[in-house]
């Protein structure tokens, strides 16, 4: 029996590519760019009665100011525990408690901080591309079985591969636009 290309043909790649894309899109939000974002603490988990539980989940935090972020656990008692959280995580923020409410002022970005947080954003970057170009081989590996089955000829592999390898850079090309944002939101002073 041939295999039958149709428009959806390709759609669970495309899929799992913007998924890719979106993976980097949250990575690059936990890294802070010298203001108060509340995405940054989304990683940072405290100990809860026995259990680790991201911040977030534990307390209700606000931005007051562009450069101060505030933490108000719901359980007064969870207080300490997520300052100590802070202090081990690599924010390189200390937290400073203010009766019931953490604050966190963020110091403006230093020349060396900026450029060390634009290799992390091109680390990122390039493993987002790697798992698209991942997922590029997995979807001519996965034409080729059907090329060996006879299901599609070897003009129609040609084909699958060209489409492939357009849908690859399209992700890819996606992948450089939000990284080269993120890099100059980070080398804005």
């Amino acid at each position: 029996m041939a295999y039958e290309f149709t428009d959806s043909s390709y759609d669970d790649y495309v899929e799992r590519m913007k998924k890719s894309a979106d993976a980097l899109r949250d990575n690059l939000n936990t890294i802070r760019a010298g203001r108060a974002n509340p995405r940054i603490l989304d990683r940072i988990t405290a100990e809860y009665y026995g259990v680790q539980t991201p911040i977030n989940q534990m307390a209700a935090i606000a931005v007051p100011e562009a450069r101060m972020m505030t933490i108000t656990p719901w359980d007064p008692t969870a207080l300490r525990a997520i300052e100590r959280a802070l202090q081990m995580s690599d924010l390189g923020i200390n937290p400073i408690v203010d009766g019931k409410m953490i604050r966190l002022t963020f110091p403006p970005l230093t020349e060396e901080r900026r450029r060390d947080l634009v290799r992390q954003t091109q680390k990122y970057g390039e493993e987002a591309r790697v798992a698209v170009r991942n997922i590029r081989r997995d979807a001519i590996d996965d034409f080729r079985k059907l090329e060996k089955n006879r299901e599609i000829s070897e003009d129609q592999m040609y084909m699958v591969i060209d489409d492939v390898q357009k849908i690859t850079d399209k992700a890819i090309a996606e992948i450089d636009e939000i990284t080269a944002a993120k890099e100059e939101e980070l080398m804005a002073i």
